[in-house]
């Protein structure tokens, strides 16, 4: 049992998979702004400009409101993905550990060049390097 788990967790964390559930998730939220300037902006202005109908100010501005109700939603809902790949992503990194890494050059107290760090002798002014 423990294994089927985690081959699961292994497959639910893996970049694409979560990657694509965004994906998904933020392609409907956006699907709801474009439905509410369609609906909000251009199909009124639409009408207007072929006679169909005449609006008033009231209507404007609720049209207006429905279009930036939509808008505020549409970024509620992405600030809540953000956390919860930030969440996954900290979750994931959780039981690997940073490995330091050695440095691989040291400079010359001499001619301030960049040397391996095993040198004795500085290749730039010839120096003896002291440990």
């Amino acid at each position: 049992m423990k294994k089927f788990i985690d081959e699961f967790k292994t497959f639910a964390l893996k970049g694409n998979m979560v990657d694509m559930a965004i994906g998904i998730v933020i392609g409907t939220a956006f699907s709801g702004i474009v439905t509410s300037l369609t609906d909000n902006f251009i199909n009124p202005i639409l009408n207007v400009v072929t006679g169909g109908a005449r609006y008033h100010w009231q209507d404007v501005a609720g049209f207006i409101s429905a279009f930036l109700s939509a808008l505020v939603n549409f970024l509620i809902m992405a600030f809540v993905l953000f956390c919860i790949v930030k969440a996954i992503n900290k979750v994931k990194n959780m039981g690997t550990k940073k490995q330091e890494e050695k440095p691989t050059v040291k400079k010359c107290p001499y001619c301030m060049s960049e040397i391996d760090i095993k040198a004795t002798r500085c290749p730039h002014c010839t120096s003896m390097i002291d440990e």
